[in-house]
């Protein structure tokens, strides 16, 4: 009963003190356009994904990497982000998904020729084989020359076959999507499809109950008032491939013990600490930025840019010159955002400086993909390079840590205990 809910406000940045403890944050009402800071003696980042850093994907809009951007940016490094995991079946060009239940009632994929390609790829599995083979599969046929339609730039997944009442019963939401996104009838006509950003398993470092990690000496220590749970935190259960329906349970599992520890936690320090001016002006100073005046590059130019470069260069298909070529791309997108300037410099539900400020957590999230990707050089899970065809633990069973500053890459070990490689060694998978 005494919950308050900041209804249409956007998170702008963490505040910590000089000692790296999380004060709170500063947000934007976004219906007035003014600051707030809201002092903490807890702050749980449950932001959720950020599939908009890709030009075709299954998130919604909002997902623009906003938690891990604001951690970033409070020093705290990223773990293990070029683990990201691909849908093979998005709406083609729009990205909303067509749900593997269509392949595990019997629907399967085409290409120009009719063809069921994955027979090819999965012999045994065919089109019901994981997440990121399908998704290279289909990637393959489109780059080999396959592929469907005025563009030649998808394949098609056939559900025809199963008839109206199979389909009406058992997977009404797809046909629907189909007529919405697609101006198909999947009982009549194959639906187009192609992979779309689904899930990143990677994100901020955190422990079993939610509290967020940073490296210290040889070992971690914890955050003092940071948690973060769900898609945008990394307590690494999902290894480097989410299986379906998993991240239901961590966002369950790790919802509940982050909250339960912070009950915990305030209940041992009853009072705030003092707060930080400093960093205070550095988030508002990001605020301000934004009533800067004068022509400039639009925020949707730099936006469309990027995010085609993620999908071009940081997407399905991994090899040292596409992604070299690619962060090269996107770091020098970064150095010209200093100048994008907004039209609108209105206060009341000014939504241009708000995809502003999410561009901004674009840019953070999604060069933390890119160049954790390029710098793991070997294929593991979703992250598949064909110049490093074979997955190596020797050198690389290890955790990925970004930082912002300087782009710098650092690691850690796999945790041993107490469910340990040992317990679970990791196998080939092999269909």
């Amino acid at each position: 009963a005494r919950t308050h809910f900041f209804d249409e406000y956007f998170a702008i940045d963490l505040i910590r003190d000089d000692e790296g403890a999380i004060l709170g944050a500063l947000v934007l009402e976004i219906e007035t356009g003014e600051p707030l800071l809201i002092e903490a003696k807890a702050t749980v980042l449950a932001t959720g994904g950020c599939g908009q850093v890709y030009r075709t994907t299954s998130n919604a809009h909002i997902n623009t990497g906003d938690g891990t951007a604001m951690a970033l940016r409070a020093g705290i490094p990223l773990m293990d982000m070029e683990f990201f995991q691909f849908h093979p079946t998005g709406i083609a060009g729009k990205g909303m998904l067509i749900t593997e239940g269509v392949r595990g009632e019997g629907g399967y994929l085409v290409n120009k020729d009719g063809e069921r390609f994955m027979e090819r790829y999965a012999p045994n599995a065919k089109d019901l084989a994981s997440r990121d083979v399908v998704s290279r599969a289909i990637v393959t046929e489109v780059k080999e020359g396959r592929g469907v339609g005025p563009n030649a730039d998808h394949v098609l997944l056939k559900v025809d076959h199963l008839g109206e009442e199979i389909v009406s019963k058992r997977l009404p939401g797809i046909r629907e999507s189909g007529k919405i996104f697609a101006g198909v009838d999947a009982v009549r006509e194959p639906l187009p499809v192609f992979p779309t950003a689904h899930y990143v398993m990677g994100g901020i470092p955190t422990d079993p109950y939610g509290r967020v990690l940073v490296p210290q000496g040889t070992g971690e220590e914890v955050v003092p008032g940071l948690y973060a749970a769900g898609e945008c935190a990394c307590v690494s259960v999902h290894g480097a491939n989410r299986l379906g329906g998993n991240s239901l349970l961590d966002i369950l599992v790790f919802g509940r013990a982050a909250g339960l520890d912070v009950i915990e936690s305030i209940r041992e320090n009853k009072n705030h600490r003092p707060m930080n001016e400093t960093s205070v002006e550095a988030a508002m100073a990001r605020l301000t930025r934004w009533d800067q005046k004068g022509e400039g590059i639009s925020v949707s130019e730099l936006r469309d840019e990027f995010r085609k470069t993620m999908e071009d260069h940081a997407g399905v298909f991994r090899t040292e010159e596409i992604m070299s070529e690619g962060v090269e791309k996107l770091q020098a997108l970064r150095d010209r955002l200093p100048e994008v300037r907004l039209s609108d410099h209105s206060k009341v539900f000014n939504t241009a400086r708000v995809e502003a400020l999410e561009l901004e957590n674009l840019f953070d999230t999604g060069i933390s993909i890119a160049y954790s990707a390029l710098m793991r050089k070997e294929s593991r899970g979703a992250h598949s390079r064909p110049d490093h065809p074979g997955r190596d633990d020797a050198n690389w069973m290890k955790h990925s840590l970004y930082y912002r500053e300087d782009d710098r890459m650092d690691y850690k070990p796999v945790r041993t205990k107490p469910l340990s490689v040992e317990t679970f060694p990791p196998k080939e998978r092999v269909y």
